[in-house]
């Protein structure tokens, strides 16, 4: 039985097979004893992306990975980086630090800050995030050609990553065949990627896509 800590571009964290290219954590959410998680969310601002292989450090999922055999962060996976991006996540310093550095460098550049901190990056998405009660602003079909690549939008629950000017489909397990933004004129989509990711991406980071995305 897979463990509830897979997060789709919605920010929501469920239980399925597949685990994706990347960890990150929101704290400490679940419970050691029966790796099961908390009734809250996260337990930080800091929502971040880690590499799943960092210096040989191993970890056991939800379990107990602090000195005296306490819980340490929970392990949160995700497809990729662009997922992880539409859910609120940042690239972290610590096993990410030349990303990490791109990211709060493009977040200045976007926001005209001369000495940008990731304390301020994570301020602003943590009112953005859907998981963390902001709410997706609505974007006609027609606008779609005007995000940048990497951002995500939903129909209903069907999620969609923009690419080279066409829309994939997301699941867990990859990214389907593009399209030319198959659906009715007029219609209104849910964007997902948070604002300040948007502009972050305008400014020049490029996400890490799962492999299916280059098929």
């Amino acid at each position: 039985m897979p463990l509830q800590n897979r997060v789709d571009p919605f920010g929501t964290i469920r239980a399925v097979p597949e685990r994706g290219l990347f960890t990150g954590n929101r704290g400490i959410i679940h419970d050691p004893e029966t790796k099961t998680l908390l009734k809250k969310r996260w337990a930080l601002r800091a929502w971040i992306i880690c590499a799943c292989q960092f210096r040989d450090v191993r970890r056991e999922p939800m379990g107990r990975n602090r000195t005296g055999g306490k819980a340490g962060w929970t392990e949160l996976f995700f497809l990729d980086e662009v997922t992880a991006l539409a859910a609120g996540h940042r690239p972290c310093f610590f096993c990410q630090r030349e990303r990490a550095k791109d990211f709060v460098s493009c977040f200045g550049e976007a926001f005209d800050i001369a000495e940008p901190r990731a304390p301020q990056v994570d301020k602003r998405l943590h009112k953005e995030r859907l998981a963390s009660g902001g709410r997706p602003p609505g974007v006609a079909l027609e606008d779609l050609a005007g995000l940048p690549d990497g951002a995500m939008v939903a129909d209903g629950g069907t999620v969609y990553a923009l690419r080279r000017g066409k829309t994939l489909r997301w699941s867990f397990a990859g990214y389907e065949q593009p399209n030319d933004f198959g659906m009715p004129n007029g219609k209104t989509l849910s964007l997902l990627t948070p604002a300040t990711t948007l502009a972050v991406l305008r400014h020049g980071f490029r996400p890490v896509w799962h492999p299916t995305a280059e098929a």
